[in-house]
């Protein structure tokens, strides 16, 4: 598993499609975690936007750690991709709080199964596993 995190557009899909050798984002092998089932997760090479599979398990009062599990185990070299969102301001709204939060965690345990983590800043890519 890889793991690329970073803000809002800096990059991430674009070097997920460069190390996976894949030409376009509109591969069926990309899938983006604002719409697409939690069962793709389970057959792609890139999950993108996986903080938004956690933002909607979280409204279905899901718990995303089952999401994680099966990945490792079906799907273990996949490539995600996740916004980091906890370095902003705090939201007001409380769901949005537990999102960020749960957000930030599914981040850790992600990289604690990934074999590479990649930080993106202006679409440069920082090794940090």
């Amino acid at each position: 598993m890889k793991l690329i995190i970073g803000g809002a557009w800096q990059g991430k899909l674009d070097y997920a499609l460069q190390i996976a050798h894949i030409e376009t984002k509109d591969s069926e092998k990309v899938i983006e975690g604002a719409t697409d089932p939690c069962e793709a997760a389970l057959e792609c090479t890139i999950i993108h936007n996986f903080h938004e599979y956690v933002r909607r398990l979280l409204k279905e009062e899901k718990d995303p750690d089952q999401l994680i599990r099966e990945i490792v185990e079906h799907n273990p070299d996949v490539i995600i991709t996740m916004n980091e969102l906890g370095c902003g301001i705090v939201p007001e709204d409380p769901f949005d709080r537990q999102w960020r939060e749960s957000a930030g965690r599914t981040a850790v345990k992600l990289a604690k199964h990934s074999g590479e983590v990649y930080r993106m800043v202006c679409g440069i890519p920082a090794r940090i596993k």
